[in-house]
Parts: structure tokens; sequence; C-alpha cells
């Protein structure tokens, strides 16, 4: 559809020739708008879809010629481009040797507009120049447990289950939550101890409740509990205990009326602390990436939070199915706010020191068999170049073959360049368009 759009506008954009009377020597057939490919020397109707046929007027003397490749090669000055000789010798602006330009086997079509046509052709030149282009890339992935995450709460004394407060398996418990109550004989003792020694100020007395408050801490007791119990002169008989970890619960040990021995556990939990997060990179990106490289990631469960991660890890092969490359960053996920199987979207930033030639994405016409661009020749004279390209990023992409510094391309209005060229003949040899005005 695209391409019928197009063969309309320029045949739109030739019908003003008929104003033009300044050339006498002129060819003219008829084509079809919907099969370019009919030409015809007479009107009529299209012998494929029965259409009237469209008259289109060209100068014989090259007012409209679209040749092949030519094999001429020359010659221009590396510094000044626009400086070009048929042989080889000094640069005449700096006395360099003359360097060879690319040839003409690139230039896969030529137009030169008339005087009546440029009223209406408004183009936008590109300056070809070298730039430094960073590469992002969009990943997509999902968060996982890490597997070197698992933890648990655990019996720091021993006692015996008076409640508990996480409800089943597959819980979520969040560091800090209070877990359960225990009735500890140990840890009143050593409660009772503590507050007896915080009431003398003497430096023996001092020392031994600070290895007090030390102990209590490390059994998992909280300073606020402490401070309460001294305020209220007594230890509880149930003393609470506080998760020290965040993650979901695996499995469920403690149940009331169950005693427990120290170092064994209360809960099993998946310690969702940390979060690896595993991301997908197609093939063709798959070079690109390296371990230590900087990712920005969102998440739809935090909406508007931006988390950067670094890659640590790049499976050395690619997945057969997907064609994909699997890498994975480790992140804090100390509110618990992610959970596995949420989903990732990412940008990786590959940093490109090096200047390259690049142009704006929209200055490149991709037919899929072949990528062209239309170079400024004079005001009224192009040619269609055909360039290989590499990175894309941000609206540029790498030019890696086919246009030098200096050269000047087409922006706006290059697909009615393009759309010309086609209607004349589709990118093919004058002789071979000329005769084929004759078809019957």
């Amino acid at each position: 559809m695209n391409k019928i759009i197009l063969l309309f506008v320029a045949i739109l954009f030739l019908a003003c020739e008929g104003t033009d009377h300044g050339h006498k020597s002129s060819m003219t057939y008829y084509t079809c708008s919907m099969h370019p490919q009919i030409k015809e020397n007479s009107s009529g109707k299209c012998p494929v879809c029965h259409m009237n046929l469209t008259k289109v007027e060209f100068d014989n003397e090259s007012d409209q010629l679209i040749s092949k490749k030519e094999e001429k090669v020359y010659w221009k000055c590396k510094k000044f481009p626009s400086v070009t000789s048929e042989v080889q010798e000094l640069c005449p602006l700096d006395g360099s040797m003359m360097i060879s330009s690319k040839s003409a086997i690139g230039v896969v079509a030529k137009i030169k507009l008339r005087k009546a046509q440029m009223n209406h052709f408004y183009p936008e030149y590109y300056p070809v120049s070298k730039i430094k282009m960073n590469r992002k890339i969009r990943l997509l992935g999902s968060v996982m447990q890490s597997e070197e995450k698992e933890s648990n709460i655990t019996a720091r004394a021993g006692g015996r289950v008076e409640k508990v407060y996480v409800k089943s398996t597959g819980s979520m418990v969040k560091q800090g939550d209070l877990v359960l109550e225990i009735y500890s004989p140990q840890m009143i003792t050593a409660g009772e101890e503590y507050l007896l020694t915080k009431k003398d100020k003497t430096d023996v007395y001092k020392e031994l409740n600070k290895q007090s408050e030390e102990r209590l801490i490390l059994w998992g007791i909280k300073k606020g509990q402490l401070e309460k119990w001294y305020k209220e002169g007594k230890v509880p008989r149930k003393i609470k205990i506080y998760s020290n970890t965040t993650g979901i619960v695996r499995k469920m040990n403690a149940s009331v009326g169950k005693y427990f021995k120290e170092g064994q556990n209360f809960f099993e939990l998946s310690d969702f602390s940390e979060v690896w997060v595993e991301l997908d990179v197609y093939e063709n990106d798959s070079s690109l990436i390296e371990i230590g490289q900087k990712v920005e990631l969102e998440f739809t469960a935090l909406p508007g939070e931006k988390i950067t991660g670094i890659i640590d890890f790049v499976r050395p092969f690619l997945d057969k199915k997907t064609r994909t490359l699997k890498i994975r960053t480790t992140i804090k996920n100390s509110l618990g706010k992610l959970r596995p199987g949420m989903i990732a979207d990412a940008v990786l930033t590959v940093q490109n020191n090096d200047e390259i030639i690049a142009v704006p994405r929209s200055a490149i016409i991709d037919t899929g068999k072949r990528k062209v661009v239309w170079l400024r020749q004079t005001d009224k004279q192009f040619q269609a170049i055909k360039v290989e390209t590499g990175l894309e990023s941000e609206g540029y992409i790498e030019i890696k073959k086919g246009l030098d510094i200096g050269d000047e391309i087409v922006l706006e209005g290059n697909f009615l360049l393009d759309a010309q060229a086609q209607l004349f003949g589709g990118y093919e040899d004058i002789g071979q368009a000329q005769s084929s005005n004759h078809r019957h």
C-alpha cells in the first residue's frame, strides 16, 4: 500500500512537467498506478486491472535518467571530500594525496529534477559526520528467587512455643515482624539479671549489665523490649520473638506447646531480601553483553520507581527454542515488594567511546533486499547509494559502508525520490526502461 501511495505522489509530482516547455526532446509513455511495470506508447486500459493508464513524460537527454551501477572510480581530498578528480593526484587545498572514494558501484539510481518539479520539492539535507552513539537495548525478564538466599528463623535459646502469629506456609514474613511467643526459662533468667544489674550504677554492675544486654540481643530480643521490661520492672513469662529476615514461609515447624532446643528452626523461609532478575537478550544483541554492565529496571509492582542493577551472570549459551541469551542481575528487596514471577522491563545501555559514521534512521529506505540513501549531487541531481548498516540506537543508525564524511544526504523528500525512481523502472537500467516503452 505504501508503494502505491508513493507512486501516486510521484505521478502528481510529474504532472507539473506540462508547464515546462524549455525542453523539446522528451519521451512519453503510459503506465498503470497499480502496476508500474506496465508501459504502453498510447493511452488505454491497464491489461491487468483495467484501470485508465496515466501519461508520463521525461526528457530523453538525461533530464530524468535512472542509470544502474557504474564501474567508474573517482578520487577525493581526505579532509575536503567535495573536491574530487578522475585521477589520483595531490589535493589542491592541503597537498595531501587524494584517496579513493566509494566506487559508483554503490550507485543504484540517479535522478535529475526539472524546474517545474523543483517548485514542489522541499528537501531537508543531513551532512554525514561521525558521532558517539550509545546503544540502548530494551529487555524483558522476570523476578526469580535467589538460590543463594535461603534463610531460617531459628531458636537461639531453648523454650516452649506459647503462640504462633504466622498463619501458614506461603505467608510473607518481613524483617521485624512478630512471629511467635515462647516461654524460655533461660531468657527469663537473663532478663531478670539484666534488670537487677541495671539498677546498680557501680562499675562492676555496669559491666554485668552490658554482658546481659548483649546476650539477650544475640538471642533476638530487641532494645525496645528491654526498655519496656525495665520500665515495667519485670520480665514477661511469654517473650515475643521477631523475624530477623524477610521471605516467604516454605516450612512451618512451630506449633503451640512444642519445645525447641537451641539451633532448631521455628520457620524455614525463602529469603527475598535479595532477588534475581533474569532477562532475555536477542541473538543479534548478545555480542554486546558483558558482566558489570548497568541495567535500569522497572516493575509493574513498583510504579514510578527505577532500580539500577549490575549484570553479574551471563549464560554461556543461547536458548535453542527462543534464540535468546539469559543474563541476570541481583537487586535488593528489603521491603519484600518484589516476588518471583513478577515482570521486569529493562534498558541496558552499551557505552561506545569511539566515533562512528551514523545518520538519522529516516534517511534510509529499506526495501528488504537492500538499504538505500539518496545523496545530493547538486540542487537538482541526486543519486541513490546502497549502504551497509550496523548498530541502531535513539533514531540513528551506523553506516559501515557506502557514505563518507561530508556527504549530504536527503532526509525530507527521499521517499519522493524513491517513488520517482521506481516509477521510471524500479532502479533499472535506462536502456531497459527505454526499450520497455515500446511494449504493446
